[in-house]
C-alpha cells in the first residue's frame, strides 16, 4: 500500500473505509517494522481528520492531538488510540458534541481508546500532578484543528518539564523502579512482557523523557535498534494473538519467531534479551548521570561560596595503575594509555568492583575503541585481576556488565559469546546462562576462605556453564571449551586439569547425593574415582553449593546440602585411603519399631505426620527456621502395591512429595513377620494438611481394593483440566549402568504433575519388581527419580529385563 493508497483510503472518512485500508496494510507481508508502524499511524491520521473536520466545520480553537505512543508514530496493530480533545474553553457544548463523533465512531471499529477533553491549562495542571499524563503529552504531534492551540501547549509542556525536572526525574526514577519491583527484568524471564518489565518499551520512553528534560542524556548508541527490536516483536505478538498483548508468553513464542522470520523461539528470546539488556544499561547510566547532576547542582552553590565564586575541581583519588576514582565513578587516569596497557580492561574493572563503585560509561568506551588484544597465554598480572573482579562479590555484576556493553568480554573471552543472552528454558533458573555464570561467581566468592585454591574456585564458577549453546551434554562440551580458555588465561597443565574436572563433574556431587543410595559402597567409590583427589573434591563441594544457589531457590536447601556434605564425607574417606563399608539393615528409630509392632498386631498400615523445620541458614539472616514440610512414616505389613497405594492417597489429598524412601525394616526378635517402612517429606500444594486418621482410612481401602485410585485421580483430571502452557519435553527413563551392585537403578526424567509417583509406582508394580528404595528429587517443573529395583529373589534385574521394565516405564509416560 503506498501513500497514494493511503490518501486514496482515507477519503472516506467513514469506519468501513478506514477498517477496509487497516486491514489490508496489516495483512501485506512486504511491510514490516518501522515503515508498517508509520504507515498505519499515517492512515489513522488521515482517518481521525477526516472525523474531525466533517464534525467539527466552522469550530475554532478546537485541535485534536496524539499523544504517548501514537504521538510518536508507533502504532503496533492492536496498540491503544491515545488523544487529547484540546479546547480553548469558549464553546464546552460543541466541543462535547465533536468528541462524541470522533469517539464513537473509533469505539465502534473495537479498537482501544484513551481519551480526554481539556484546555490547555487542564492539560497543564493535570500533566503537573500525573507524571504518566505528563510523559505522554511530551510526545504530542497535531492531527487536525488549530495548529497554534496545539503548538502552544507542545511549548509550555516542554518547558514545564524542564523547569520542574530536578524534582520531576526523581519521581520518575522511583516509577521506573518500582515497575521492575512488580514486573522483574525482561532480559531473564522466559514470559516478558515487552512494555512493563525493566529494559521494556516503558524504560525506552523514560529515557526519552530524561532527553527532554535537557538534564541528562541516555547513551544513543544502539539504543534506538533495541526499541525497534522490542517494537517489532511486539507487532508480531499483536498479530499472530490478535490480542492487545505486551506479554510474550511461552506457547506463543514460535508463532512469533516465524513471523518475524526467525529460526525459533530461544532465537527469538535471545534477541529480546539483547534488546533490554541494552536499554537496562542505558537506563543505569542515564539514572547516574541525572543523580550526579542533582548532586552537583545542590552543592555547587555552597562551595561557590566557600571558594569565591571559582568553579569546583572534581576531586580524582588513585585506586590502580591508570584507573582512578571520580565524583563516585572509576575512570581513567589522565595517563593511561588502553593503546598499550592490554591489561587495562581487567585492573580498571577489579578496581571498580572492590571498590564498590561503576565504571565509567567514557572510560568503558575508551578502552573499548583502543586496547589492544591480550597476548596468549595471558600475562599474570591479566588472571590475577580477573580473579579479584570474579571474587568482588556483588559489584562484580554491575561491572562485568559494563564491559559486556562495549563488547570487551567477548573480546577476552571468545567463547562466551555463545552464552551470551541465552535463554534457559526450565523453571529452576532465574538467569540467563552467563548472568548464571557470573552469579555463581559472586555466590563462590563467599566460600573461598574454605578452599585451598579460591582461584580454581571463582574460575570454574565462570566456566561451569560455558558449554551450555552447544550440541550434546554441556558438561562435557564444557570441559573441552575450559581447557582451552584456562590454558588461554594462562593457568599451568595440573590447574588446567583440575579446572576440566571441575566442569565436567559440576552437577556429579547433587545428583548423586540426591539420586543415589549414598549407604550403597558402589555410589561413593564410583564419585571418588571420577573426582581423583581431595583438593578436587573441595573445590567441587564449593562449586556445587554456589551453583545451586545462583540457579534459584528451587535448586537449593538445607536438606540439599546435608546430602552433599554427607557425600563428600564418605568420599573424602575413600580418597584417604578407606574403603567403604558394605551397607547393613540400618537399626530402627524408637518410633519406627513402634509403628511397626503396631502394624504387625492390627494387620493394616499405621502412620504419623511430623511437622519439620531446619535452623536457620546463611540464606536467611533473619533467623526463622527454613520449612522441611512434613514427615510422614508409614509401617505397614510386607504386601504388593505399597508404593503406587501410597503415592495415590497423597496425590488424591494435593500431598507433594519430597522425598521418599522405602525399606524393609528389620523387627525385634521374638516378632514374627515382615512390615516395609516408608519414610517421606511431604508438602501441601496448597491450603491445609489432612488429618493422619484420614489418610490412614484412605490408605486401608487402598490397599484392600476398594478405593479406586485411578479413577478418582482421572475424575479430579476431568473437571479441573489444566490450562495450555509450555510444551514439556517428553519424559526419558533410564538403567544406570554399575550404579549399585544390590540392586538395578532405573532413573526417570520426566515433567512433575500430580499423580507421578502414583503412575511410576503401579507400572513398577505391573513389572512385577521390588522396589527397595526410592529417591525422588523436584526441580522446578522437572521431577528426576531415582528407583532401586530387584527382582522377586532381592537381587539386581538382568539387563534384558531392567532394559524391558525401563521401556514399558517410558511408554507409560509417554501415552
Amino acid at each position: 500500500m503506498t501513500s497514494t493508497d493511503v490518501r486514496k483510503d482515507a477519503e472516506d472518512s467513514g469506519p468501513s473505509g478506514y477498517a477496509a485500508a487497516r486491514l489490508r496494510l496489516l495483512q501485506e507481508g512486504a511491510r514490516s517494522g518501522p515503515p508498517r508502524r508509520s504507515a498505519l499511524s499515517e492512515l489513522t491520521d488521515e482517518w481521525l481528520a477526516g472525523l474531525f473536520g466533517a464534525a467539527g466545520e466552522g469550530l475554532r480553537g478546537v485541535s485534536l492531538i496524539a499523544v504517548g505512543g501514537y504521538g510518536r508514530g508507533e502504532l503496533s496493530p492492536r496498540s491503544d488510540l491515545d488523544l487529547v480533545l484540546l479546547h480553548d474553553g469558549s464553546d464546552s457544548g460543541a466541543v462535547a458534541a465533536l468528541a462524541d463523533r470522533i469517539w464513537y465512531p473509533v469505539w465502534d471499529l473495537g479498537l482501544a481508546l484513551d481519551h480526554s477533553v481539556r484546555t490547555p491549562a487542564e492539560a497543564r495542571k493535570t500533566a503537573g500532578e500525573d507524571l504518566k499524563v505528563q510523559l505522554g503529552l511530551l510526545d504530542a504531534r497535531h492531527l487536525a484543528g488549530d495548529l497554534g492551540l496545539t503548538a502552544g501547549l507542545r511549548t509550555a509542556v516542554l518547558a514545564d518539564w524542564r523547569n520542574q525536572a530536578p524534582k520531576r526525574l526523581p519521581e520518575l526514577q522511583e516509577l521506573c523502579a518500582e515497575r521492575a519491583e512488580r514486573q522483574g527484568e525482561l532480559q531473564y524471564l522466559l514470559e516478558p512482557d515487552l512494555k512493563e518489565a525493566r529494559g521494556g518499551l516503558r524504560d525506552a520512553t523514560a529515557l526519552r523523557a530524561v532527553a527532554a528534560s535537557w538534564l541528562a542524556d541516555a547513551p544513543r548508541e544502539g539504543l534506538d535498534d533495541a526499541r525497534r527490536r522490542l517494537l517489532d516483536v511486539r507487532d508480531a505478538l499483536h498479530l499472530t494473538t490478535g490480542r492487545a498483548t505486551d506479554r510474550l508468553a511461552l506457547q506463543e513464542q514460535d508463532q512469533v519467531a516465524a513471523e518475524l522470520g526467525l529460526l525459533d523461539a530461544d532465537t527469538l528470546l535471545r534477541q529480546v534479551y539483547e534488546a533490554a539488556r541494552v536499554i537496562s544499561y542505558a537506563s543505569d547510566v542515564t539514572w547516574r548521570e541525572v543523580g550526579r547532576v542533582l548532586r552537583s547542582r545542590s552543592v555547587r552553590p555552597r562551595l561557590r561560596a566557600m571558594l569565591g565564586g571559582g568553579k569546583p575541581v572534581a576531586e580524582r583519588s588513585p585506586l590502580a595503575e591508570g584507573v582512578v576514582e571520580q565524583d563516585g565513578e572509576v575512570v581513567l587516569a589522565r595517563a593511561a594509555r588502553p593503546d598499550r596497557d592490554p591489561v587495562l580492561p581487567l585492573r580498571a574493572a577489579a578496581a571498580a568492583a572492590q571498590a564498590g563503585l561503576p565504571l565509567s560509561l567514557h572510560a568503558v568506551r575508551r578502552m573499548a575503541a583502543g586496547v589492544r588484544p591480550l597476548p596468549t597465554p595471558w600475562p599474570a598480572e591479566a588472571r590475577e585481576q580477573l580473579v579479584t573482579l570474579l571474587g568482588s562479590g556483588q559489584p562484580t555484576i554491575e561491572v562485568w556488565e559494563a564491559l559486556e556493553a562495549e563488547g570487551l568480554i567477548t573480546r577476552m573471552l571468545p567463547d562466551w559469546e555463545r552464552v551470551r543472552c541465552r535463554p534457559q528454558r526450565n523453571a529452576v533458573h532465574i538467569w540467563t546462562v552467563d548472568r548464571h555464570l557470573i552469579e555463581t561467581a559472586v555466590r563462590a566468592s563467599e566460600f573461598t576462605r574454605r578452599v585451598h585454591r579460591p582461584d580454581l574456585l571463582l574460575v570454574a564458577a565462570l566456566l561451569h556453564d560455558i558449554g551450555k549453546g552447544w550440541p550434546g551434554d554441556h558438561s562435557v562440551a564444557g570441559e573441552i571449551i575450559a581447557r582451552d580458555v584456562a590454558g588461554r588465561i594462562g593457568f599451568d597443565r595440573d590447574d588446567v586439569a583440575v579446572l576440566a574436572a571441575l566442569v565436567r563433574h559440576h552437577l556429579l556431587l547433587v545428583d548423586t547425593a540426591t539420586r543415589r543410595d549414598l549407604e550403597d559402597p558402589a555410589t561413593v567409590r564410583a564419585v571418588a574415582e571420577a573426582v581423583g583427589s581431595q583438593g578436587t573434591l573441595e573445590l567441587l563441594h564449593a562449586l556445587t553449593e554456589a551453583d545451586a544457589l545462583a540457579t534459584g531457590p528451587a535448586a537449593w536447601s538445607t536438606w540439599r546440602g546435608s546430602l552433599v556434605a554427607d557425600l563428600v564425607k564418605r568420599v573424602a574417606a575413600v580418597l584417604a585411603g578407606d574403603e567403604p563399608d558394605e551397607p547393613e539393615a540400618a537399626a530402627p528409630t524408637a518410633e519406627q519399631e513402634r509403628l511397626a509392632i503396631e502394624a504387625i498386631a492390627t494387620g493394616g498400615p499405621v502412620l504419623s505426620l511430623r511437622a519439620q523445620t531446619e535452623a536457620p541458614s546463611e540464606e536467611q539472616p533473619s533467623g526463622d527456621p527454613e520449612p522441611l514440610g512434613v514427615e510422614l512414616v508409614i509401617a505397614v505389613p510386607d504386601q504388593p502395591g505399597v508404593l503406587p497405594a501410597v503415592a495415590g492417597i497423597l496425590a488424591m489429598h494435593r500431598l507433594t512429595v519430597r522425598t521418599a524412601e522405602l525399606r524393609t525394616l528389620a523387627l525385634p526378635d521374638g516378632v514374627e513377620g515382615s512390615v516395609l517402612l516408608l519414610n517421606w517429606r511431604v508438602a501441601a500444594q496448597y491450603g491445609s494438611l489432612p488429618q493422619a486418621a484420614r489418610l490412614r482410612a484412605d490408605l486401608v481401602r487402598a490397599l484392600d481394593g476398594s478405593l479406586d485410585i485411578a479413577g478418582r485421580l482421572a475424575e479430579r483430571d476431568a473437571a479441573y483440566p489444566r490450562r495450555r502452557g509450555v510444551v514439556a519435553p517428553p519424559p526419558r527413563v533410564t538403567v544406570a549402568p554399575a550404579a549399585s551392585r544390590h540392586a538395578t537403578v532405573i532413573e526417570v526424567r520426566a515433567q512433575d504433575a500430580p499423580a507421578l509417583l502414583f503412575r511410576i509406582g503401579a507400572a513398577l508394580e505391573d513389572a512385577e519388581v521390588r522396589v527397595r528404595s526410592a529417591h525422588v528429587s523436584t526441580l522446578g517443573a522437572n521431577a528426576v527419580d531415582a528407583f532401586y529395583v530387584t527382582d522377586g529373589k532381592d537381587a539386581p534385574l538382568a539387563s534384558g529385563d531392567a532394559a524391558a521394565v525401563a521401556r514399558k516405564l517410558e511408554e507409560m509416560l509417554r501415552a
